[in-house]
């Protein structure tokens, strides 16, 4: 069975700095019509900075849509043309102060997918090395290290309740505790 919709025609309802939005008629697998809202985004890429000590660098910082304050890992929107691992060197140094010596892209992930076309770009870097930060314009956050047992349990107890976060922290225990191997 194909499942694919096929574009009819659209517009943009919004173009702003980093994200549009989009609304779409679609030709539908069964022959009748639908509209499709939805937004674009660069993509992003989420950073598993592991210090010597096993620590993990993490972040907290305010997320204005949602009013509060999150536990995260260092990430931040690829630019464009930018590579993604060009990408995830510069998000770690500019927010926690840290280069790496090694650097493993794990995987890619889709957050939204009912809605964006976002994608999250997962590294783990090791080998790390303070050399101060240079967090961008309007940015501000506290980094902070925590041990990966730690933050698995502030999975449970909802102290991380932000899903590009939750899913680099298990994808990261289950190589250092469940015998992943590391992508190629």
């Amino acid at each position: 069975m194909d499942l694919t919709e096929k574009k009819i025609d659209g517009k943009v309802m919004y173009d702003g700095n980093f994200i549009t939005v989009c609304k779409d008629n679609v030709l539908l697998p069964d022959g009748s019509t639908s509209t499709r809202e939805y937004i674009t985004h660069p993509g992003a890429v989420a950073v598993l900075a592991l210090l010597d000590n096993g620590n993990l660098v993490m972040e907290r910082q305010y997320r204005y849509p949602l009013h509060r304050e999150f536990i995260e890992l260092p990430a931040g929107k690829i630019d464009e043309g930018e590579d993604i691992l060009l990408c995830a060197q510069r998000e770690l140094l500019e927010e926690t102060g840290y280069v790496a010596s090694e650097w493993i892209h794990l995987t890619t992930a889709w957050p939204c997918i009912g809605y964006a076309d976002e994608r999250m770009e997962y590294f783990l870097a090791r080998g790390l090395k303070h050399v101060g930060r240079n967090l961008d314009d309007g940015e501000f956050l506290e980094v902070f290290e925590l041990p990966l047992r730690e933050a698995i349990e502030w999975i449970r107890l909802g102290k991380i309740d932000e899903s590009k976060t939750i899913l680099g922290l298990f994808w990261l225990d289950k190589m250092l505790n469940a015998g992943w191997a590391a992508p190629k």
